[in-house]
Formats: structure tokens, sequence, C-alpha cells
């Protein structure tokens, strides 16, 4: 086996759901010298930011407000201004992330309500409705769910949540993670009737990790006013402000800003609809490599219902005694394909193929390709020709 720190020419393919490959675009933005706070560039690059944040969510009823932070970190900040210490919320289950978001809540002294999770289907919303109803003291302050969960590589109806929430009666706000989605696939954030939307850098919007945002409508923003909860970096109201340093509790991360801004301008220049016919398209092309792949008996998709497998990324399951790691091990330092694992209670179950981001069908692939050389060096039985049914799809066959 190649030793992983010796020189292979080319470059090697990034294929985790995030962080995902860096344009060069992005990369020449970054590389700018920061600004002092008095530039009038810096209150530019902000405002790019957040208007095109805004045209990318599809709202315009939500002020935005952007952190030095990880998905992680806008969860707390979700949870430190909806709720305030003893307020439930309620967590549908998705699996791996939804239970993270779930336990940081708890660890903040917020009971959690959750409905079960089926393993390989979406969220179910008729559950959502009725743990609504059966909330008679209306205890749940807001539904926390996720778009696309990036371990299970299933995609929620948000629609079907929003419609659950109003038929229960209940006045909870409705958030929605869109950290996997966004830049990937639609989400319209006022149509749908979200509440609070939250996002991060490293996924579809093709940047590095260490920006994270929400967007907030008019009555969230008014929950926050209203709640004592005690919160300083994470405040809203503090944070709605014209000058850059209290818009950023400090001073902004300008040269990742830099990259998000080059970012959209490359989203927004390719079209929306664009960019999310390219993700489905070389989504389809990997959902074909698997269903070669699966043929063989030792692998299969994850998500069951094929009209739930997300756009960003594929979990494909592995039988007992395919060891994982030695896959992602041989794919990365011999065939120089980055995949990514299973999480939580898939960990040791399956592997990830991410499709987002900065991607077109050349890429993707190459990581089939990669991806299928691994698995036939490990023996992992691989069916008949996984790599050339994305080939035919991707051809329009």
């Amino acid at each position: 086996m190649t030793h992983p720190t010796s020189r292979i020419p080319g470059r090697r393919l990034l294929h985790s759901p995030g962080p995902t490959p860096l344009p060069d675009a992005v990369l020449h933005a970054m590389s700018a010298q920061p600004m002092d706070l008095a530039d009038p560039r810096v209150d530019a690059n902000i405002a790019a930011c957040e208007t095109g944040l805004k045209r990318l969510l599809q709202t315009d009823a939500s002020d935005v407000f952007i952190y030095a932070a990880n998905g992680h970190g806008v969860w707390e900040a979700v949870i430190a201004n909806l709720t305030d210490t003893g307020e439930s919320v309620l967590v549908p289950g998705t699996g791996h992330f939804s239970e993270s978001w779930a336990v940081q809540a708890e660890a903040l002294g917020r009971p959690v309500v959750r409905t079960p999770w089926r393993e390989g289907f979406a969220i179910d919303a008729a559950a959502v409705e009725q743990a609504l109803r059966d909330d008679k003291a209306r205890a749940i302050k807001a539904v926390f769910a996720v778009h696309t969960d990036t371990a299970s590589g299933v995609t929620s109806d948000i629609g079907a949540l929003r419609r659950a929430i109003d038929a229960s009666g209940h006045p909870a706000l409705l958030v929605a993670d869109v950290v996997a989605s966004l830049g990937a696939a639609p989400f319209a954030m006022d149509a749908l009737g979200v509440d609070v939307a939250v996002g991060a850098s490293q996924k579809g919007l093709m940047c590095p990790p260490g920006v994270g945002f929400v967007a907030v409508n008019g009555p969230a923003f008014a929950v926050a006013e209203r709640n004592p909860s005690p919160r300083f970096y994470w405040d809203w109201v503090r944070r709605r402000n014209d000058l850059s340093y209290r818009k950023f509790c400090g001073t902004p991360p300008q040269n990742l800003l830099l990259g998000m801004e080059a970012a959209l301008g490359l989203i927004f220049g390719e079209g929306v609809d664009a960019v999310w016919q390219r993700h489905t398209q070389l989504a389809r092309a990997v959902q074909a490599a698997v269903e070669g792949w699966r043929e063989g008996g030792a692998l299969g998709f994850f998500a069951q219902d094929p009209a739930s497998r997300s756009v960003s990324v594929t979990t494909v399951t592995v039988a007992e005694g395919v060891d994982v790691d030695a896959l992602r091990t041989v794919a990365r330092e011999r065939f120089q394909v980055a995949i990514a694992g299973g999480l939580g209670p898939l960990t040791g179950r399956a592997f990830r193929i991410g499709h987002l981001g900065d991607c077109n069908p050349a890429m993707i692939l190459g990581a089939i390709a990669g991806v299928e050389a691994a698995l036939v060096a490990q023996g992992v039985p691989v069916g008949s020709g996984g790599t050339q049914r994305a080939v035919m799809s991707l051809a329009g066959h």
C-alpha cells in the first residue's frame, strides 16, 4: 500500500459529504489580505453574503445572522435564542444528526420530545402531528427538523412537517437544518413556512468549514426578543446591527466570507436551477452504480424509499464482514478517492459517497471507479459493473 505521505501525481478526489472540494475562484478569493474594519469593502462583503444567502434560501422575510462557527455552533444559536432553560423542543427522528441536535439541546437544559426513527426512512410527519396534539400544555416551543441527514443520506419533506404543525393547531416554530441540502436541493424558506433555517459553509456552498448561519423570520425573532435565557455571542437581538463588529460579536471571519461571496457568485452564475439539476444528475449516477454493486449481495442502499435518497450524499450499506475502515483507507491511499464512513448507529455498517458542491460528471465517474476498484481490491463482490451503469446514466441511457 502507498504510504500516506508519499507524493502521488494528480489530485486526490474528495467525496465526503463535507467538507467538499473548493473551486479555484473560492481559494483565490480567500487569499486576499485582511482589511481593517473601517474599510468599506468589509461591509460590502458581509452584505453580499447576507443578500446571497437570502436569495439562495428564497426568503424575503428573514434576517440572516452569520457566525464564525460550524453547524453545531448554529444549532446552539437556535437553542439559545428560541428557548429558555426548561422549555421543550420536538426533534423528529432522522438518525445520527437529529439525535445529535437533541442531545445538544438536552445538554443545555432543554427537555426534548423525540419522534421515532425508522431506519432508512424519512421523518414521519404523522408522528410529529400526533406529538404536538399530545402536548396539551403547549410546552413544546419549536420543532427542530433535519432536512437532509448527512449520515443516512435521506431527505425529508419539510412541507409535510409544516402541514403537520398547522393541522395540530400547535404554535411551535419550525426550524429546518439545511446544512447538507442548501446549494444542492431546492429549499424555499418562505414558501415552506419555515421560521428559522440553519446552514453551514462546507457542503453545497463550496467553502471551507468555519462559517455557520441562520435565517430568522419575524415571529421567530420576536420569540428571541422575549426569551430571557442568558446568551451573548449567539444573541440574534444583539447581532441585529448595522456595524460589522456588532453583527459578528467581534471581528468577522473576513477571508472565509470573501470565499463565501465568491462561491455564491459561482452558484448564481451557473443558475440555481442548473445547480439543482446537476446535483440530481450526479446523484442518479451514483445511485445507478450502487444498483449494480448490490447485485453482488454485499452492498445496498440505506435509504429505502428512492424518492427520499438525497442529491447530496449516498449512504451504502455493507454486509457483515466488510471492513469499512480498511475499504476507505484503500480507496483513499491507493486509488486517491476519499469517502466517508458510517456515523452513529451506522458506524461500521456503511460508507458514504458525497456528490455535492463543486462536482461534475468526470469527477463523479472517477470517484465511482475508484470506490469500485477499492471494493474489488478488498474482495467485496460488486455485481455486474456499477461504473458502467453510472456511465450509462450520465449518457442518458
